[in-house]
């Protein structure tokens, strides 16, 4: 049996809910979310996982039960073995909910805040939860599978800038993928992928009236 595997089975023992994930890299484990902040501690006072290197989240889609999934990345500095754990959310599809771990890891702030931004996951107990990437009022959650890969053409906050937005700054090139090329009819070494959707580049470089 693996080290990994013998954690696995370690952490059962203390939190039977605990399962082994499916994983093509490093070992996983779903955990119920009433255990997940104890399991996490344990991870890290107990068998030196003492670095959080990430937290992020999943997207199901619209119909999954539970929807949203958060994820996080552990690597242990002593041992130098990576671990992988998640939690289903609770709440609503809407207003999914997870806790927050920044009083384990600090380095969780940030993460928890752009998890927040682009899902719309509350982490309980996260001592300042606002927007890190969106402004503050920005009515989407850019991570959502519902939101489309060609984006929202959204006021922005300042009129000033959204001005000076609209006048001078040029549509990104190819926004909206995903990106494809035609096989067959060009090297394709040498050839520049096109966006399936391109109406918002056509869209912003129509001329006013």
């Amino acid at each position: 049996m693996s080290a990994t595997a013998t954690l696995t089975a370690t952490l059962q023992e203390k939190f039977p809910q605990l399962t082994p994930r499916a994983s093509l890299d490093h070992e996983a484990v779903n955990v119920p979310p009433a255990d997940v902040r104890a399991v996490l501690q344990t991870l890290r006072d107990a068998h030196g996982f003492d670095l959080l290197t990430d937290v992020t989240a999943i997207d199901w889609a619209e119909g999954a039960a539970p929807r949203f999934t958060v994820v996080y990345h552990l690597f242990s500095t002593t041992t130098h073995a990576y671990l992988r754990v998640t939690t289903p959310c609770t709440g609503e599809d809407s207003a999914p909910v997870a806790p927050s771990v920044t009083s384990l890891w600090p380095a969780a702030n940030w993460h928890e805040r752009e998890a927040y931004d682009m899902f719309g996951i509350t982490f309980e107990g996260h001592p300042d939860l606002r927007r890190i990437l969106m402004w503050e009022g920005y009515p989407y959650h850019p991570l959502r599978k519902e939101f489309p890969l060609a984006g929202i053409e959204t006021e922005l906050p300042d009129p000033e800038v959204a001005a000076e937005t609209k006048a001078k700054v040029k549509p990104a090139p190819m926004a909206g993928g995903p990106f494809v090329a035609s096989s067959g009819e060009m090297n394709l070494t040498e050839a520049e992928p096109r966006a399936k959707d391109e109406s918002w580049n056509e869209r912003s470089e129509k001329p006013e009236a």
